[in-house]
């Protein structure tokens, strides 16, 4: 915990961290766990829709199986350049600008999607959703910042549940509409979500640590005296300062400089600090001697976690048709209801994600970072490797769960550790860039998932996956620094203080 400064007329000083940990984790954060909460729901609903829409599609309509998986990689295609685009803006636009148009995004291109007229309106349709989608890890790191250090890890794995709860409901829809009302259907119901964030939209504040970092500091100040009211709770006494005026008066380099921006008030300083804050909310510092070994690291690891992720979502509608051995002439309906597809064991693989949810936040900040998402990758390719070969199907649901809970964990830590490890101005940035370039695995996974399968290229498909997986795993291990228990930094400095001192 960062110590309080005195300034040089010797009055009080506190951070932004400093607050947060005073105040603890209350109501307040409970209700924006909750907002955040339903933009990760929104997320998940929408990307598991598609291992139920595709073959439906494909059916209806009379597809090819290339086309079937442009549906999905389309999707991934508008999230990379939205999960880019995004976290630019909220960087420089603020946290509250950033999620709101990407809510707008994915709800009215969602439920356009319900009333395509065809194939390639569909597929116009679904891009746009991709692009709203992408803007998902902005919401993570937004909330990120009103969490205590002491308990990050721990909140941000609850708040990850929320994706379980999307998945769990997706699946649920799709079993009681798909063969009833209809994909239609499905592509409606699951924009509701994002259109509720747009409801509640003038409730969420803006991040107290953007501000500061801004220079905006009575508002921060505003944000937190609400924040202490409703939990209840007491601020620090004396001034909300950033970082840059902490680091002015101790002219220390350890710790105890961490977390904010440089105060507007004081001596016309305010211009500088701009032309500052503008300069290192660039993508370009990702690329600084400080963030290159993470930020390529973070890329390997975010590729493969969501090619293996979403490859394994659609395997697992793939593995648990009726005849899993070689599905291309067998499980399709001529009805376009997709009747082969057994959404009992769709289900049940998907409630994999409580255990895997549990499981990472037990290990996130006990074990660390790291050796909870290498030990979870490694777990991952033994559930995966016999299923490169022929097994009864009461043993493929059981090993596509188990792999299951061990990608849902790495999943989950590798979202507390990305905004962990860059600063303040351009934590979304980063954060974004890095979801961008994971959907490059997202785009490709179909044509294993999918393509291959139908191939009866099984072994092939697996093989493939357990590679990803490996290679994800041997890069976790070589990230430069662990961030368990560590205050977020704010700039540059700070995280080159934060690798020396590790």
């Amino acid at each position: 915990m960062s110590e309080k400064v005195q300034m040089g007329d010797d009055t009080e000083t506190f951070t932004v961290d400093d607050a947060l940990i005073a105040m603890g984790f209350g109501k307040f954060q409970v209700y924006l766990l909750v907002y955040a909460g339903m933009g990760w729901i929104s997320e998940a609903m929408e990307m598991m829709l598609l291992s139920f829409v595709g073959p439906a599609v494909q059916a209806e309509w009379g597809l090819s199986s290339n086309k079937e998986s442009m549906i999905t990689s389309v999707v991934f295609a508008g999230m990379l350049i939205g999960a880019y685009s995004w976290g630019v803006v909220s960087d420089k636009f603020g946290r509250r600008n950033g999620f709101f148009i990407t809510a707008i995004f994915t709800s009215t291109a969602g439920f356009c999607s319900a009333f395509a007229p065809n194939y390639t309106a569909l597929i116009i349709f679904r891009f746009f959703v991709g692009l709203g989608l992408g803007g998902g890890p902005v919401l993570s790191s937004w909330l990120l910042e009103f969490i205590p250090a002491p308990r990050r890890g721990t909140w941000m794995s609850v708040f990850s549940a929320f994706w379980t709860v999307g998945t769990l409901l997706e699946a649920s829809l799709a079993w009681i509409v798909m063969p009833t009302l209809g994909w239609r259907w499905l592509l409606a119901f699951s924009a509701v979500p994002s259109a509720v964030l747009l409801i509640f939209y003038t409730t969420a504040p803006e991040s107290p640590r953007y501000l500061c970092r801004r220079g905006r500091t009575d508002e921060a100040l505003e944000i937190l005296e609400r924040i202490a009211k409703l939990n209840h709770a007491e601020l620090p006494s004396g001034l909300l300062v950033s970082d840059h005026e902490v680091a002015k008066v101790t002219d220390l380099p350890s710790e105890d400089a961490y977390l904010l921006s440089q105060n507007k008030a004081e001596n016309g300083t305010s211009d500088n600090m701009d032309s500052h804050v503008q300069k290192e909310a660039s993508v370009f510092t990702l690329f600084s001697p400080q963030l290159l070994r993470s930020t390529l690291l973070l890329w390997v690891v975010f590729i493969g976690n969501a090619f293996s992720y979403y490859g394994l979502v659609l395997l697992t509608t793939e593995l648990s048709n009726k005849d899993n051995t070689c599905p291309s002439t067998h499980t399709r309906s001529e009805s376009g209801k997709s009747v082969d597809v057994n959404y009992r064991d769709v289900f049940i693989t998907s409630l994999a994600e409580f255990p895997g949810l549990l499981l990472s936040a037990a290990m996130v900040d006990k074990l660390g970072r790291k050796v909870s998402m290498a030990s979870m990758f490694f777990l991952c390719c033994l559930f995966l490797l016999p299923l490169a070969f022929n097994q009864s199907g009461g043993l493929v649901t059981p090993l596509l769960f188990g792999a299951r809970i061990c990608i849902t964990a790495t999943f989950t830590i590798v979202y507390i550790y990305a905004p962990e490890i860059y600063p303040t101005s351009v934590r979304t940035t980063g954060v974004g860039v890095a979801s961008s370039m994971g959907r490059i695995g997202g785009m490709t996974c179909p044509l294993v998932a999918v393509s291959l399968v139908h191939g009866c290229h099984r072994t092939a498909a697996i093989l493939l996956f357990e590679a990803v997986i490996f290679v994800s795993g041997v890069c976790v291990m070589f990230f430069p620094f662990e961030t368990a228990g560590c205050e977020l930094t704010d700039d540059l400095s700070d995280t080159n203080q934060e690798v020396e001192l590790t």
